[in-house]
């Protein structure tokens, strides 16, 4: 019964780093979103060039 979960959580682990691996080189995809609060959608277009910080966060 325990290797089972033993294997289940290795194999997210293992999953989950390899999909960590930064992706140097490659073009950000497209931010979406259903609403937008302070400002007008942004897009890449309108970002090009600049700093940008973005915060990922959840009600928990």
């Amino acid at each position: 019964m325990v290797w089972p979960v033993i294997g289940a959580v290795l194999l997210t682990v293992v999953a989950t780093v390899a999909d960590a691996q930064p992706r140097v080189g490659r073009q950000a995809p497209a931010i979406t979103g259903q609403t937008w609060i302070n400002s007008a959608p942004l897009t890449m277009e309108g970002l090009k060039g600049r700093v940008v910080l973005v915060e990922f966060w959840t009600h928990g």
